[in-house]
């Protein structure tokens, strides 16, 4: 019997012990050619209707497949410019039904070249009718193929600084230069390539994303199985059919990681995937024109890419034990549809142009209101997957850099990438506040047609399924307190708004006095801001916001006649652009004239760059004795001590008068900054980190916030 025991016991024993401590990550990757075999081909990402019959690099597909065990799922990502959400939904089932994927556990996206067959209808290209059904079943094959090369693998992540191959295409032009939209209505406030010409802009619109993020696989014994990179650039440009950037940089990257990799093993596999780029390109407009690009040749490019990626792979960590998730939503927004009265202009053109193709761009909008009219609204798929501790979250639009950020920044993960143009291709999602600017990013179309709150309504949605991933609540993003930081609170300010804000409309206090204050729209958020190392962590750049038309209201109840008001300024405007180049603060009624109280700015063509200040009681402009440089940051400090008045610039005084406070009361409660009460001359540039003292600052104690 004890044999008998022995047995029932090792049974019982194997049932109820427990299962293995970490999941088998497996990983499979596959190239799939989907160069078209019949020319000529329609190639789409341009206003109007071309076709190309030559190639000059292949377009192909590239897929991973990564398995737990438990889950299967697939990345594939395109040379493509877009694609369709009801093609990829084909696909999807299709690969389904040929794998042991869920079709909701695939994610297929576009690189965004603009030399690539049209697979998807936009502006005034159709899409090409014999590429698409085969594209469908070359996508279908990528994931097959690439499931079929499974096998246990580890993962790691890595991140480079690219921040010499990436800049702001999107800037925002002077308030005198604002031109026509294809409407025939001045609502051009900022445009893509404005900051060619320095004269007509006051600044970028929005931050850059600087990282290479990376994501290897490996066999077990090191051998590169695939990596999957991801980089905010639009595209690079190249002639005829071509892959672009995307496909230089892995094709480069294979041959330069895959020497490793034997005969008999699956080919190394590197895919580039598009980051947030929707304002994003590679001419650094803050430079001179000689300088705007360190290169003009896509192989030199490509290469310095590879090489930014060849130092960060050397350091890559691995694990084996990642198990994986994924999780997928889908969304009903609405299109902006036409007015009546803009459906008839579009109509009434329509039927001048007849059967041909729109030829000019009032021609292409015009159509295009008609198809955003009839269609009302559409579906969006979002998702995110987690391998490991690692994450990935998609848009399905050309998407702003700062849209990025948000996601990055907020993900429970530190180690998440964002693909855009992911699973479907709805063209421009700026962020709310972008659209009050204009320009071609934000124009009604297909290209860029989907509701005003389109972008907050996806990044909730990403982040909602990054928290189901990876079972953990968002991050709270807050920007580190650098030493000058701490010097402000310790002088304790009866008010702080850093302004590292990436949405509004509240910026929040960080004195601890809950005096929070509110931007009015036409704000642009994450910039830029002075003295990173001083006001937050090394690693992190500090964060300011630029007015553009718009201020900052807020309200401090205990001022009186004795406070301090530090800050500090950047101005955009050109100095011989107004007789005030912008008023930066302001105390009096809203809308009401500038009668109250203080005033300040900095003076344009009538004392140009210098710091102004103007008491509403007298209303007369008294001038410092330094000039402001545009473009550069700088610290302004007034002082009211009762009837006296100084102004500090970096520490030093340069404007001391005599001058009556305005009456104590309501009326000077109310604080404007970026603007003066009646809008007049509103300031054109950022501010950043600004505190209201309710006392008067001593002279050493405003050097100390000029450091």
């Amino acid at each position: 019997m004890k044999p008998i025991f022995a047995s029932l016991l090792l049974s019982c024993l194997i049932i109820f012990l427990p299962t293995q401590a970490y999941a088998e990550l497996k990983v499979g990757a596959t190239i799939v050619d989907v160069t078209p075999t019949k020319f000529p081909v329609l190639v789409n990402g341009s206003m109007t209707s071309r076709s190309v019959t030559k190639v000059n690099t292949k377009v192909n597909a590239r897929a991973i497949v990564v398995a737990d065990g438990e889950e299967r799922l697939a990345i594939v990502v395109v040379d493509s410019c877009m694609l369709a959400r009801p093609v990829l939904d084909e696909v999807k089932k299709l690969a389904a039904l040929r794998t042991k994927i869920r079709a909701d556990h695939m994610l297929i996206s576009a690189t965004h070249t603009h030399t690539a067959p049209s697979s998807l209808a936009c502006l005034g290209t159709n899409a090409d009718p014999d590429y698409v059904p085969y594209l469908r079943g070359k996508l279908v094959d990528a994931i097959v193929k690439a499931e079929a090369n499974l096998e246990p693998a580890q993962v790691g992540w890595g991140v480079g600084n690219a921040a010499k191959f990436t800049a702001l295409r999107r800037w925002i032009k002077r308030p005198d230069r604002i031109s026509n939209d294809p409407f025939g209505n001045p609502t051009v406030r900022a445009t893509m390539h404005a900051g060619a010409n320095w004269d007509n802009v006051i600044g970028e619109s929005g931050p850059e994303d600087p990282d290479l993020s990376l994501i290897s696989f490996q066999a077990l014994d090191g051998r590169p199985i695939a990596l999957l990179a991801n980089f905010s650039m639009h595209y690079f440009g190249d002639r005829d059919l071509s892959a672009d950037y995307f496909g230089l940089y892995c094709n480069g990257l294979q041959k330069q990681l895959g020497k490793t990799v034997g005969k008999d093993a699956p080919q190394f596999v590197a895919i580039m995937s598009h980051g947030c780029s929707g304002d994003i390109y590679r001419r650094d407009y803050t430079k001179p024109r000689d300088q705007w690009a360190f290169t003009d040749d896509i192989k030199e490019y490509s290469q310095g890419l590879i090489n930014i990626t060849a130092d960060v792979y050397k350091n890559i960590k691995y694990r084996k034990d990642a198990d994986i998730e994924m999780a997928e939503n889908r969304l009903q927004l609405n299109y902006r549809v036409p007015t009546k009265q803009l459906l008839e202009w579009a109509h009434r053109i329509v039927k001048e142009i007849g059967d041909r193709l729109p030829k000019t761009s009032e021609e292409v909008y015009a159509l295009e209101q008609i198809i955003l009219h009839e269609r009302q609204s559409t579906e969006v798929v979002t998702q995110a997957l987690r391998i490991g501790d690692i994450a990935i979250t998609t848009t399905p639009n050309e998407t702003y850099a700062l849209t990025g950020l948000k996601l990055k920044l907020q993900s429970p993960l530190s180690k998440t990438m964002v693909i855009e143009l992911a699973n479907g291709g709805d063209g421009y999602i700026p962020p709310p506040e972008q659209h009050l600017l204009g320009g071609y990013n934000t124009w009604a179309a297909r290209s860029a047609g989907l509701e005003v709150m389109a972008e907050p309504k996806i990044v909730e949605s990403d982040l909602e399924l990054l928290e189901k991933v990876s079972n953990q609540p968002r991050k709270n993003y807050q920007q580190y307190s650098g030493h000058a930081v701490t010097t402000i609170l310790s002088m304790k300010p009866a008010a702080y708004w850093r302004l590292d804000e990436f949405i509004g409309p509240r910026a929040k206090d960080s004195s601890g006095n809950q005096r929070d204050a509110f931007y009015e729209p036409a704000i642009a958020y994450f910039l830029e801001g002075p003295r990173s190392k001083a006001f937050c962590s090394p690693d992190e750049t500090n964060r300011a916001v630029h007015f553009a038309g718009n201020r900052l209201q807020a309200r401090v109840n205990d001022l009186k006649d004795k406070y301090s008001v530090s800050l500090w300024i950047w101005n955009g405007i050109p100095l011989d652009a107004r007789e005030i180049s912008g008023w930066m603060f302001s105390q009096g009624p809203n809308n009401g004239l500038a009668a109250y109280g203080d005033h300040l700015g900095v003076g344009g063509t009538q004392f140009p760059g210098k710091l102004v200040y103007m008491n509403g009681t007298d209303r007369k402009l008294h001038a410092g004795k330094t000039a402001v440089k545009r473009w550069t940051w700088n610290q302004v400090t007034l002082v009211r001590n009762g009837q006296m008045v100084k102004v500090y610039l970096n520490g030093k005084p340069e404007i001391e008068i005599k001058s009556a406070p305005g009456t104590e009361g309501p009326l000077l409660e109310q604080l404007f900054l970026g603007g003066r009460t009646d809008n007049q001359s509103n300031w054109e540039g950022r501010l950043d980190e600004i505190a209201i003292f309710d006392r008067v600052l001593s002279s050493d104690e405003i050097k100390k916030l000029a450091k």
